[in-house]
């Protein structure tokens, strides 16, 4: 990806950074929410100290039936709340019991929202011991209807809204934000949400819920995240129409009118929180994700998890995959239904790794990957009306018209699917990657579960138990033939956390893509034999924390390698220094 976003930004790079930009910013725990300082007694600190009511409704500092006795005393709680006094531990389990009682996701996903205005730490509690339950309530595949209905749920505001309204003033908006020492904004302008297309200011679903996989499995403090929408319009009919509709009433907003907000907006969160901020793209159609990536990377701590993440994720999954498909990353091909940013973000992450492995030019290692898209195979003779990111994968080849033909034509080892339109694998498509390969590699990417190229069951089934498989969005165990298969899930959750956590803990001032080949190389490594014999490729995410330490390690030390880093001395065991720097929701005793 460095690579052709230097051909985009004119042959500057990402380490090209101009040398009079200012290094500064800079956070400590003010609130006592890493693990190095679980064991300290904490001020429970607002504005002033908060206590009595105040207290109670401070999501940050309210810990409900578990403040002690002497706490109860101490901060004017009497007769607040009623006379028994419970730990953590009972009310976490209350609330999964409650939890649990919904049959609708969605009410599901609402509840958790409330715990986490109420009680932030019990919230994260919840989520980081229920991981695997509760990171489709919090995260895809229910996040996506939850952005539908938004303006139906919108309870109070969890990020900032930056509108065409604020042209001019950014700067003033963002220190409305209550929080100083910001580590991690995630933004979107809410036009290509999920597979579910534009849902305008409705898409503040989605940075709220990466930003709580931030501190729930990368250990970024919640103090230290900011979920921003950037409302330009929306082209939504259904939308414009909707009286609950919480964002603009009018069409997006495009070109120059857009661009100069985006810049502004990029100017003052740089201005306002300095150098080492981390500003990750999310859910941006394809037009404007890889411009933006283009042009603020080499003045911004940028990523763009749809196009880096994915690709790193996947690409960590294929690399781990090789266990049970044999051979080197080189000898194999690709073929790619979908080639928008997901799909050519993992192609191109892919050539770069094959590159770095064969020391072949990237130019070379292009060509074992082909792309499909909604006209067919790329080829050379369609170079003249390809949008420049798919120029790159328009190889020499007759044209051909549909995926079922490419594959038998191609006859690729690994067929990846990110076009967002459900059930394009086929019967005939699985069947005949399976005619050709003992163990063909199918990755179904796209979400929610309904855009899913095809199901778990239906891989197993017509490739007669042989395939290996894995999607975006969750599926459940599968018996075939007498076997029981676990579906891996390509999640970017099991990167953009410890990858996110690596930047900050190094103080990184830019990404490179060496950074985002360490982080695929640590995820791999964290397969275990155990997981290979059940047919996965990924581990399971009980074990997030820490997978997501050792990304985080691994990133870090290729921001030093890099001199991109900002934090000296470089720690020497940089494990260590992920693991003491992670959030954890346990409760603080109060003086």
């Amino acid at each position: 990806m460095e690579s052709t976003m230097k051909e985009m930004r004119d042959g500057a790079s990402v380490l090209d950074f101009d040398s009079k930009s200012t290094v500064e910013g800079g956070v400590e725990d003010v609130y006592g929410e890493d693990r190095a300082t679980e064991d300290q007694l904490v001020t429970p600190w607002t504005i002033s100290v908060a206590s009595g009511y105040c207290l109670l409704r401070d999501p940050r500092h309210n810990k409900g039936l578990a403040f002690t006795e002497k706490e109860r005393d101490a901060h004017y709680l009497r007769g607040l709340l009623p006379p028994a006094v419970i730990s953590q531990q009972l009310q976490e389990k209350k609330l999964m019991n409650s939890i649990r009682q919904y049959e609708v996701p969605l009410q599901k996903y609402v509840a958790m929202m409330e715990l986490e205005e109420r009680n932030e730490r019990l919230f994260y509690k919840l989520l980081i011991d229920n991981v695997e339950e509760l990171l489709p309530v919090v995260y895809t595949p229910t996040v996506g209807e939850a952005c539908q209905k938004y303006g139906s749920i919108f309870r109070r505001p969890q990020g900032l809204y930056i509108s065409l309204k604020e042209k001019g003033k950014i700067l003033e908006v963002l220190k409305n934000w209550p929080e100083r020492s910001i580590q991690v904004i995630v933004v979107t302008d809410g036009e290509r949400i999920l597979g579910l297309g534009d849902l305008g200011c409705q898409g503040m679903g989605i940075p709220v819920g990466k930003l709580a996989l931030y501190t729930a499995l990368g250990g970024i403090r919640p103090s230290a995240c900011l979920p921003i929408t950037v409302d330009v319009g929306t082209n939504n009919e259904q939308l414009l129409k909707d009286e609950f509709y919480i964002g603009l009433r009018q069409r997006r907003a495009t070109g120059q009118e857009y661009a100069e907000l985006l810049d502004e907006f990029m100017s003052a969160v740089k201005q306002n929180y300095g150098e080492k901020v981390l500003i990750q793209f999310e859910d941006f159609a394809n037009h404007n994700a890889f411009e933006l990536l283009a042009k603020y990377g080499t003045t911004h701590l940028v990523f763009n998890d749809d196009i880096q993440g994915t690709a790193s994720v996947v690409l960590a999954g294929v690399v781990a995959a090789l266990k049970l498909i044999g051979g080197t990353l080189a000898e194999h091909r690709f073929l790619f239904l979908g080639a928008g940013e997901a799909g050519t973000g993992i192609a191109e992450l892919i050539a770069l790794e094959i590159s770095k492995q064969t020391k072949a030019p990237v130019e070379e290692t292009r060509k074992k990957i082909c792309l499909v898209d909604s006209k067919g195979l790329i080829v050379s003779s369609r170079k003249d009306s390809l949008q420049h990111f798919k120029k790159p994968w328009a190889h020499e080849h007759e044209p051909v018209n549909n995926l079922l033909d490419a594959v038998k034509v191609i006859k690729p080892t690994i067929l990846i699917g990110s076009s967002g339109v459900g059930r394009t694998f086929t019967k005939e498509v699985i069947e005949a990657m399976a005619s050709f390969n003992e163990k063909p590699l199918i990755l179904a990417l796209s979400n929610p579960t309904s855009q899913s190229e095809c199901t778990a069951e239906e891989a197993y089934t017509w490739s007669k138990g042989r395939a290996i498989f894995a999607s975006g969005s969750p599926f459940d165990p599968f018996e075939y033939n007498g076997k029981v298969f676990v579906p891996g899930q390509a999640n970017n959750a099991y990167i953009f956390p410890g990858f996110g956590l690596g930047l900050v803990i190094s103080g990184a001032i830019r990404v490179h893509d060496d950074m985002l080949l360490a982080a695929s190389e640590a995820l791999a490594k964290q397969v275990t034999e155990e997981n290979f014999e059940k047919g996965l490729i990924y581990p399971p995410f009980s074990n997030i924390r820490k997978i997501s330490a050792n990304i985080a390690a691994n990133v870090a030390a290729k921001a030093y390698e890099l001199g991109v880093a900002t934090r000296l001395p470089r720690p020497q065991n940089l494990v260590k220094c992920a693991e003491s720097c992670m959030y954890t929701p346990v409760y603080r005793n109060y003086r």
